[in-house]
């Protein structure tokens, strides 16, 4: 009866793993996802700021926040390398 005990434990653990590591997997295809749509509105944003610039050629505003978002990519790039 003890034995039992073990090797279910034991199969469930390895279900319990299983499960989790493709949930850490799947986590990698949805951060792709929004890395995509991050491009997407960076590029949305490059257009906005030149388009701002061409029509207020003597400004120095800050459309969008470049110095942060790569101050953020910064951090992305350290958390992800080894």
């Amino acid at each position: 009866m003890y034995k039992g005990n073990i090797k279910e434990n034991e199969e469930q653990r390895l279900k319990d793993a299983k499960k989790y590591q493709e949930s850490r997997i799947l986590a990698f295809n949805q951060l792709e996802q929004k890395l995509e749509n991050v491009k997407k509105l960076l590029r949305q944003g490059k257009i906005e700021t030149i388009k701002y610039y061409r029509e207020n050629p003597n400004s120095f505003a800050v459309v969008r926040g470049t110095d942060l978002i790569g101050d953020y990519f910064k951090d992305i790039e350290t958390l992800l390398d080894k």
